[in-house]
């Protein structure tokens, strides 16, 4: 089972859901859903993100030993 770490990340990153969603071109209301894991977050989106959160886009999810 796949968990997201998109909304610690972005926690730990400090800066303002607002400025994150401008900068990806999502609105933040798509952000908070890829932050839920409702949607995954596509390939170009997500590597804009791993940049402004400074860490590599895979680490914005990572397989879960829970079932």
């Amino acid at each position: 089972m796949w968990k997201c770490n998109i909304e610690a990340l972005i926690r730990e990153s400090r800066l303002k859901k607002d400025y994150i969603a401008e900068k990806i071109k999502v609105s933040p209301r798509q952000l908070r859903k890829y932050e839920k894991f409702e949607l995954f977050i596509p390939t170009e989106k997500g590597l804009l993100l791993g940049k402004l959160l400074n860490c590599r886009f895979e680490y914005c999810y990572k397989l879960s030993d829970n079932k």
